[in-house]
Formats: C-alpha cells, sequence, structure tokens
C-alpha cells in the first residue's frame, strides 16, 4: 500500500483559505432500459502540471459554533452518532412512512430521492417535509436531515416531472460560466423550494476525448463537462456556486476521476482502474475548484488507482481520502461514499465497507439498499465502542457532519454566523 504523507507527494501543499453520484447509474440502467493545467494528449500521457490546492473552509463555522457542535455531538446517544454517517435512499413512489423505521428506529441522519421521482414538486415537498419532522430528539437527536437529489442533468436527474429539464453536463460545460451560474441557482432554487438542501452534484470528472463514449460511468451518458481540465473547473464552479445561491449544498464526484476507466463501478470489477492516475495529476484540478467554489461535500469514486494506492479502491483507501484529499490537497469538509453496493466493492463483507470507509478518513456511507441500514449502522456503532482508534474517527466524522449541517442550519441551536 502506498502510505501517504504531504512530503510523498513532492512538495508542502500551500493553503490559501478561499471559499455523492455513481448510484445515479444504477437508476439510469433502469430508466434507459424502460488556473490552468494542461490536459494529456493521451489517457497515459504525463502530467508534470501539479494541481492548485486550496485548503478548506467550507463548511465553515465561528468558534461559538464549533462549541455548539460539540456539544451537539455529547448529547447524542452512540446509534445516533452513527446513523449521522449513513444515508438511504427512498425509492420513487415509495412513501415518506417507508423510512420511519430507518430515521426512528435506526436514527439514520440523511437521506436520498432515488429511482426517477416523476410525482412533481408538490410530492417532493410534502414528503421532505414528513421526513424532515421524523427527526425528533428521540430520532436523531434533533438534528435535521441532508435530504438529497442526484440533479446533474441530462439522463441522471433522479427529480423530474413539473422540475425544470436539465441539460447534460457535457451541453452545460459548452455554455459561458455566468449562464450556466444563473441556470444552475434557477434549478437550486426548485430545490430548495421542495425541501432539497444537497445536490449529489457537480461531476468533476474529465474524460478524456480519446476515450469518450468508451467511458462506462461517465463519458457514455454525457456527464462531463469536457475533456480539458480547466474548462471542466470552469463548469464545476459555476454549477457548485449557482446551487449555493440557491441555498443547496453540493458534492464534487467522484474523487479522484473515474474519466479514464473503462467499466462501470456499479456493475463491473473489472476495468474499473486508472493506471495513470497520480497525485500530480491535472484531472485532480476541478475537484480542487469545486470546494474551492463552496462544495461541502467530496464523493469518492470505487475504482482502483494503483499508483495512489496499490491494495484497496479509492473508498477504502487512507492514502487517498487521508494522504492525498485531506492533507495533500487540503479538503476539509464531508467525504461520502459512492453507493457501497456497488459490484466493484460488493465482495467486501458489508460491515467491513462501513468500518474501512470511516477508518480511511470518509464521513457518510450511501447505500441505495436501504434495508441495509441497520446493520451498517450496528457496525458502526459497535466498533467504535470497542476500538478507541475506530472511536476517534467516529467522533471526527460526526462532527464534520454535524459542522456541515450547522452551516445549514439543520442543528438546533447553532448557527454559522
Amino acid at each position: 500500500m502506498v502510505r501517504a504523507t504531504p512530503a510523498s507527494y513532492g512538495r508542502a501543499v500551500t493553503s490559501t483559505p478561499c471559499r455523492a453520484f455513481g448510484i445515479g447509474l444504477a437508476a439510469l440502467a433502469a430508466l434507459t432500459a424502460c488556473t490552468s493545467a494542461p490536459s494529456p494528449s493521451t489517457p497515459g500521457a504525463s502530467v508534470t502540471a501539479e494541481p492548485t490546492a486550496s485548503s478548506s473552509p467550507s463548511p465553515s463555522v465561528t468558534p461559538s459554533a464549533a462549541s455548539c457542535v460539540d456539544t451537539a455531538y455529547a448529547a447524542l446517544s452512540p446509534e445516533q452518532r452513527a446513523g449521522q454517517l449513513v444515508m438511504v435512499a427512498l425509492q420513487a413512489g415509495s412513501s415518506s412512512a417507508s423510512l420511519k423505521p430507518t430515521i426512528e428506529g435506526s436514527h439514520v441522519g440523511n437521506m436520498l430521492y432515488l429511482g426517477g421521482w416523476t410525482s412533481g414538486k408538490a410530492d417532493v415537498t410534502a414528503t421532505s417535509g414528513l421526513l424532515q419532522q421524523m427527526a425528533t430528539p428521540d430520532a436523531t437527536g434533533g438534528i435535521g436531515l441532508l435530504v438529497a437529489a442526484d440533479q446533474e442533468g441530462g439522463v441522471v436527474q433522479q427529480l423530474k416531472g413539473d422540475f425544470t429539464g436539465i441539460p447534460s453536463a457535457l451541453t452545460q460545460g459548452t455554455w459561458d460560466p455566468a449562464h450556466l451560474r444563473s441556470s444552475a441557482k434557477g434549478w437550486g432554487a426548485e430545490l430548495k423550494a421542495a425541501g432539497v438542501n444537497l445536490n449529489l452534484s457537480p461531476v468533476a470528472d474529465v474524460v478524456p476525448t480519446e476515450i469518450g463514449k468508451a467511458n462506462g460511468p461517465i463519458g457514455r451518458w454525457d456527464r462531463q463537462f469536457g475533456s480539458d481540465p480547466a474548462a471542466v473547473g470552469r463548469s464545476v464552479t459555476a454549477f457548485t456556486q449557482g446551487m449555493a445561491d440557491a441555498g443547496v449544498q453540493t458534492s464534487v464526484k467522484h474523487f479522484p476521476g473515474i474519466g479514464r476507466i473503462r467499466g462501470n463501478t456499479d456493475f463491473a470489477s473489472e476495468g474499473v482502474d486508472d493506471p495513470v492516475m497520480t497525485a500530480t495529476d491535472a484531472y485532480l484540478q476541478p475537484f480542487v475548484d469545486g470546494w474551492t467554489a463552496g462544495a461541502g461535500l467530496v464523493m469518492m469514486s470505487s475504482a482502483r488507482y494503483p499508483q495512489l494506492d496499490a491494495d484497496n479502491p479509492a473508498m477504502f483507501s487512507p492514502a487517498i481520502i487521508d494522504g492525498m484529499l485531506r492533507q495533500h490537497l487540503g479538503f476539509r469538509g464531508v467525504v461520502i461514499t459512492d453507493d457501497i453496493n456497488a459490484e466493484a466493492v460488493r465482495a467486501v463483507p458489508l460491515a467491513d465497507r462501513a468500518t474501512r470507509f470511516l477508518g480511511s478518513g470518509g464521513d457518510i456511507l450511501l447505500t441505495g439498499n436501504t434495508p441495509t441500514a441497520p446493520q451498517i449502522v450496528a457496525a458502526i456503532s459497535s466498533t467504535a465502542l470497542s476500538d478507541p482508534t475506530f472511536g476517534a474517527k467516529v467522533e471526527t466524522s460526526v462532527k464534520r457532519v454535524l459542522t456541515l449541517k450547522t452551516s445549514m442550519g439543520l442543528v438546533p441551536g447553532c448557527s454559522a454566523a
């Protein structure tokens, strides 16, 4: 395994403070069936330009807010703490009541609309409201839910009906950044009004032109903004800023990038590696641009990057999460998985998926298979109690999530201002 330290990446990061989604492909299969860095000229090109690292201050809170986060954390039970680190799916056509046992019984603190909701704004608004009402002191410690959707545009748009149709990212990438930001603000305003406070977008993956449609998870579906890292970074920035203008949080994905793989990690465990990705790859820059623009979350891929970690997929890699993402590139926000039921990681026992991700420096486990939530919560809470080192990582992760939620007004009595 690559043991990551800042020194192992060639230089210290100069941090200058400045101001979650493969699961959509699983849904997509069902739907379709019923500042500047050079771009490599080839997928295996050597990239000498290093991405410009930026320490991520978002979500940011005042010292008093940080103290409030500590107080909120202390008031949670071990199971409630574990529940803050899990996100479950509500499938299209399901009622909010179907998540009641998961939120109230397993204390899960985050959810995702999934499956292609065509019922429209009124139904989603009502559902979001009912779900937030379930976030009671007994269920989540009174801490509000992250209510997420996967609204990239094109074929990956989980909320439809009378929600505005969003063009593909490949189309968005041809727009002037000011126009994209304005458009994203409009799309975000619809989400905000419907009670959706997190968009698991934008896609920061760069797909080389010579791979194009042969890239199974992104290029095949026009989910990328383009093939040039600098241009993709500008689009990622504009999309993120527009969502923020509307009051919607975002997650850049799928770190450290799946634009050069061939297989789709949702459905395959072969052909899901990027053999040329390094810690100085220009393809990392759009991710940095995303959190610099305000994205509070980064979604990990389940692909493999042998030059970064020869032994683990990205979501289980301390070298990639703690070493590269946090130490080298300076991200201080919340790290979320791609769907932990993806074929690329399914050989790992479910409980181990949870503990390995959190042990590697991650924060929120996303499962599209909601009935697995009790097992995930139990694995987190029991391991945290029996293993002090893991317990300390859980505490750090829960406080990261609470810091994010404080910045979003979801922690009673806490304010980011």
